[in-house]
């Protein structure tokens, strides 16, 4: 708090601007601390007004830390526990809030400005903030001693590979396989659990798809910004508050399918759209992808088979779809040391079972990716081309 405008005097002129119906600008500002007797120079008049707008329209205290191009994320779990991702795990910053309500009221600002209700009566908002940024609030006495506030950054512009190379989550050399495939037109999903980095890797993937191809985005939250000239956006929308309006991932990818898509991409498969996206992997439309959480790739078909199940597809036709649609599965992991890299890339076969399982092909290593039992399979299923250390 600037220790010109005191606490006290910043809730004065707020009080004030509320009952005159005015913005924050500076003449207003000065205005509303002559109200209150104070005389300042311009400099302190425009370092209120801007103190006074990020707390009425902005995200208060957070500002500096959304500013911030290496944060992805901002977690607030009490007034003096303020969290950041820069990418290297979770940081303590010295960024505080007055106190508990101050949390409370930007939660419920910015809750209302994605168009969601977040009160005692509906303590909870997921939501998307207009520029892009995925809010999730939690009121108490749900979240036990403070509000808790999740605010997930997505940057503008998409990494590149070279860039993800030098980060560390893809090996040296491993850009042309993943280059491969998309020539390919291999369907894959990419797994890993939260904060692994699934969008980012896939957004910097879909920046190398040919640029004469149409890319039509289905996505619960429009999170994916791949740096390509013909994207097409479709995002899910919740119901209102009368329970009406819900338009579901499965809706938009039976939508998407009408557009014309030459590559089909469901942000992250969580729900009954799993049918419908393995329908249309199976009916010509070649080079899907999209994300998926599971804790290890092993775990994908079990995970989709769960998805299906609960969507009203039986565990035999799961299967027998998911053999014909899907062919790679790239995962990734979070190290104890908070870098995000590929822990390997599998291929997918059936059992003797019927079963459909994945197989390791290619192991994270830090000069290059190792090969493991199912690269033939791979290298097969992306051309054979010669892949010296890359593979």
């Amino acid at each position: 708090m600037s220790a010109v405008v005191g606490a006290r005097m910043l809730d004065g002129v707020r009080q004030w601007l509320a009952e005159s119906g005015t913005e924050p600008t500076p003449a207003r500002v000065a205005e509303a601390l002559r109200a209150q007797g104070k005389v300042l120079g311009d400099a302190e008049v425009l370092g209120a007004a801007a103190q006074l707008r990020s707390e009425l329209v902005g995200a208060g205290p957070l500002e500096p830390l959304l500013a911030d191009e290496s944060v992805t994320d901002v977690l607030v779990s009490a007034p003096d526990r303020v969290w950041v991702d820069r990418g290297g795990g979770l940081e303590l910053t010295g960024v505080t809030f007055r106190d508990a309500a101050a949390v409370r009221r930007l939660a419920q600002r910015l809750a209302a400005v994605a168009g969601r209700r977040l009160d005692d009566a509906r303590p909870w908002a997921d939501a998307r903030l207009p520029d892009g940024t995925r809010l999730h609030a939690v009121l108490p006495p749900v979240a036990v001693g403070s509000t808790c506030l999740s605010l997930r950054v997505v940057r503008p512009r998409a990494f590149t590979l070279a860039e993800l190379i030098a980060a560390g989550t893809v090996p040296p050399g491993g850009d042309r396989v993943l280059r491969a495939l998309l020539d390919a037109r291999l369907s894959f999903l990419i797994s890993g659990g939260t904060g692994s980095g699934k969008t980012t890797l896939l957004s910097a993937l879909l920046g190398l798809v040919g640029p004469k191809e149409r890319i039509v985005l289905a996505e619960d939250s429009a999170e994916l910004r791949p740096d390509h000239p013909h994207v097409v956006r479709l995002e899910a929308r919740p119901a209102n508050q009368e329970g009406v309006g819900l338009v579901g991932l499965d809706d938009l990818v039976r939508q998407a399918l009408r557009m014309r898509p030459d590559r089909l991409v469901v942000g992250e498969v969580r729900g009954p759209e799993v049918t419908h996206l393995l329908a249309a992997l199976n009916t010509g439309h070649e080079g899907g992808c999209g994300t998926v959480h599971a804790n290890a790739a092993a775990d994908v078909p079990a995970r989709l088979e769960a998805l299906g199940t609960a969507a009203g597809l039986d565990r035999t036709a799961l299967h027998s779809q998911l053999a014909a649609a899907l062919s790679v599965v790239i995962h990734l992991v979070r190290d104890r040391a908070g870098r995000r890299r590929i822990a390997e890339v599998r291929v997918l076969e059936r059992a003797a079972s019927g079963l459909v399982v994945t197989v390791p092909a290619l192991r994270w290593g830090e000069r290059a990716f190792f090969r493991e039992s199912g690269w033939p399979r791979l290298n097969s299923l992306l051309g054979g081309g010669a892949w010296g250390d890359a593979g």
